[in-house]
């Protein structure tokens, strides 16, 4: 399927996605992944501001990127954390470079054991108003040319845009609430990949996979879903288990 029927698709998604019971978290998610899909890179991740303003991961295409993201927020370095202090885009940074080594050594380094040689970081930003940043990673050193970086801002854009514009978000206070919200989510969806790890004896991505997958099979959302199987009132044994690798 062409690019351009991939990403009408993906507009698709978010406009279904403008509801009363909008699941933001949900909506990272598939943002992140389908970046991957139209970007040609290995990894997204995404990244929220805080009630106080600090930078949270929310969303990410897999765990190894999730771990590099917290990774990069608990030593306050990398191009995403500058990206959304600025507000500006840096866009195809070679990990391997002087530069990168000497702005950001823990970072560069960290990105590299996982496997990545390059980065992108665009913000997620409205007019003089920036909640957070894109991330974009690469295991391969080819140039993101012209288009894609367009087309990667374009999904920041939508990210942003669906956050401040949806319905119960027109108060400031009620958007703090809700980017809160979004990010305590995460936290029980990621205590929910660890229990889920444990029982089937399984990688995180996998389980998340089949969380994610049975959640949004039977209309569940996440969050609401991951707190039921924390405080046992949902019984897992009911989610079709991951078949086991050979």
């Amino acid at each position: 399927m062409i690019r351009e029927q991939r990403l009408a698709e993906i507009f698709m998604e978010v406009a279904d996605s403008l509801t009363d019971d909008f699941d933001v978290l949900d909506l990272l998610q598939r943002l992140s992944t389908r970046c991957v899909e139209l970007l040609d890179v290995s990894a997204a991740g995404i990244l929220l501001a805080d009630a106080v303003g600090e930078l949270q991961i929310v969303a990410a295409s897999d765990e190894h990127t999730r771990l590099l993201e917290l990774f990069a927020l608990q030593h306050d370095q990398g191009p995403c954390v500058e990206c959304y202090r600025s507000g500006n885009a840096r866009t195809n940074i070679d990990l391997n470079s002087h530069g990168a080594t000497a702005s950001w050594p823990r970072f560069a380094a960290r990105a590299r054991e996982t496997g990545y040689v390059a980065t992108h970081a665009i913000p997620l930003r409205l007019r003089d108003r920036n909640i957070g940043a894109l991330n974009l990673f690469q295991k391969t050193p080819h140039l993101l040319g012209e288009s894609d970086i367009a087309l990667a801002k374009a999904l920041a854009g939508v990210a942003t845009i669906t956050i401040l514009q949806q319905r119960t978000l027109e108060q400031s206070h009620i958007e703090r609430t809700q980017l809160q919200t979004a990010l305590n989510s995460r936290i029980l969806v990621e205590q929910v990949k660890g229990i889920l790890c444990e029982r089937w004896s399984t990688s995180p991505d996998e389980a998340f996979s089949v969380f994610r997958g049975y959640a949004r099979s039977h209309h569940l959302r996440l969050a609401d879903f991951a707190a039921a199987i924390i405080d046992g009132t949902f019984d897992t044994a009911t989610i079709p288990q991951p078949l086991p690798r050979s």
